[in-house]
């Protein structure tokens, strides 16, 4: 029996995060019942189903990896058929047998967001910088998950900081990540960004003697990139990429002709 690794892409924003949940629609959820009803794989234990990671609610994915001992030998199309269309297979590898997708050569994180325009106050691009600079490396990152995680040592490989007219990009480039940790970071990022925080108490941060809680910036803006291991190439569908593409594209447009709408409201509320 063949041992297969699917990349997975989704948007998460109707879904209650990946890990299956009793009664509420996530990502694993629907994965789950589209490999059954495709007859891929019945029993995810025999199937020795395993993932790369669990996004929480909100967030959304173009790399996420899954890996099982397929019951059939089912194309990626086949299985889309019976997904929804804000999840889709995108790619697939064969694997060794004693291949886990949880052990990644490193994991690229996405999170993006808007400035105000309407704020008097200007992120300061340079700071932010700064700040993303002291993050990176090897660090204990205990105020930046559950305390209770049992190895909060993790390296950051790369934090990299840019903006794009209003919008501001960071990527987040590392080998495994705590729950939150990178939604926290980007807090921290921006707290010193708009004066709020100065970048020598990102240190303190660092240090697990310090109790300082961080909340984490909302999950819309995160998105997993992408999950690359050692020896293992992916051989993407061009079919199953462009029909994930029309779907984004339908959202896109929906969301941004809400934001026009709302912007038009703000300029007639902001005139003299």
């Amino acid at each position: 029996m063949v041992k297969t690794a699917f990349k997975i892409a989704y948007i998460g924003t109707d879904f209650y995060g990946f890990q299956r949940q009793p009664d509420l629609p996530t990502v694993e959820g629907e994965l789950l019942r589209g490999f059954k009803k495709a007859g891929v794989m019945d029993d995810p234990h025999k199937s020795n189903y395993s993932i790369a990671g669990r996004t929480d609610r909100g967030v959304h994915s173009l790399g996420n990896v899954i890996s099982l001992h397929a019951d059939s030998n089912a194309t990626i199309n086949q299985i889309n058929y019976y997904l929804p269309a804000n999840i889709q297979i995108i790619g697939k590898a064969e694997v060794p047998h004693g291949f886990k997708p949880r052990f990644a050569e490193y994991r690229h994180y996405k999170y993006i967001f808007f400035t105000d325009p309407y704020s008097e106050k200007i992120l300061n691009l340079e700071l932010m910088k700064n700040a993303a600079k002291i993050l990176e490396g090897t660090h204990n990152f205990h105020n930046f998950s559950k305390r209770s995680e049992r190895s909060p040592i993790r390296n950051v490989k790369e934090l990299n900081v840019n903006q794009i007219g209003q919008l501001i990009v960071i990527d987040v480039i590392g080998e495994s990540f705590l729950w939150n940790m990178v939604r926290k970071m980007v807090q921290v990022i921006t707290m010193v960004g708009n004066g709020k925080m100065e970048d020598n108490e990102i240190n303190l941060l660092l240090n697990p003697d310090n109790h300082a809680p961080i909340t984490p910036v909302p999950p819309e803006g995160l998105i997993l990139m992408d999950i690359k291991y050692k020896d293992i190439d992916f051989t993407y569908d061009k079919y199953a990429r462009n029909n994930f593409f029309k779907t984004l594209k339908e959202e896109y447009i929906h969301r941004r002709t809400i934001a026009a709408a709302e912007e038009e409201m703000m300029k007639v509320l902001k005139a003299p």
